[in-house]
């Protein structure tokens, strides 16, 4: 079991004179797949770029697991699915993906239709299966 521990996280943009992040600590465990919500402008995506080091701040952020800010970019989405998929992560057997495909309630043909002519919720589908191909990433 691989754990996230946060201690007395602290964090407040130079242009705010209130903290964003005031003496937070909690720990997570990395093998939960988890959700962040909260309403807009509470600090969702500035705690997770503060996960993957884009932020200065006070405090101790303790993990042996890699972040990755999700959703992924797409260059070119006239391109495959496959070709895409590919591109963002390609160290996986197919069996795999066609299994994530599955359990998310999608055709491991769309594989072969560009990404583009996906509907949103397909492509983000997709998007969530390579994420759970990855190991050891939160």
């Amino acid at each position: 079991m691989s754990q996230i521990s946060i201690s007395h996280l602290s964090f407040n943009y130079e242009s705010n004179y209130e903290n964003i992040f005031d003496d937070v600590s909690f720990t997570i465990d990395s093998n939960w797949k988890l959700g962040f919500i909260g309403r807009n402008g509470r600090g969702k995506t500035t705690f997770l770029k503060l996960l993957m080091g884009l932020y200065d701040y006070a405090g101790v952020i303790a993990a042996s697991v890699v972040f990755e800010y999700f959703p992924f970019a797409i260059q070119d989405p006239s391109q495959l699915t496959q070709t895409i998929v590919d591109a963002i992560y390609d160290d996986y057997p197919l069996w795999e993906l066609h299994r994530e495909l599955s359990l998310l309630n999608l055709d491991p043909e769309l594989l072969e239709r560009p990404f583009e002519t996906l509907s949103r919720g397909e492509q983000t589908k997709v998007l969530l299966a390579i994420l759970f191909l990855k190991p050891n990433q939160f």
